[in-house]
């Protein structure tokens, strides 16, 4: 528990010295960290390299949470039409 504490001491010093408080920091925190992670599974998306479905689950989003993160900073990604059309002729 020495790595919590030091943690926890760390977010004290930072919230002393910012007008921030706990909450607002470690919400500012869990951002940043996301988006890294988040950045660094679409290098590996746009390589090819992993799939929505893997990136999905390591992420722990829903797969409309990632295309709109795609959207979002305009990575082309390919739309499926799930609608039925009629074939029936």
């Amino acid at each position: 528990m020495k790595g919590l504490q030091q943690i926890k001491s760390e977010i004290e010093l930072l919230t002393s010295t910012s007008s921030k408080t706990e909450l607002e920091v470690v919400d500012a925190l869990r951002k940043y960290y996301f988006n890294k992670a988040v950045t660094a599974e679409i290098k590996l998306y746009k390589k090819k390299k992993k799939k929505v479905a893997q990136i999905t689950k390591d992420l722990k989003i829903s797969h409309r949470r990632f295309y709109k993160i795609l959207e979002d900073k305009k990575i082309e990604f390919t739309k499926y039409n799930k609608s039925k059309e009629e074939t029936a002729e």
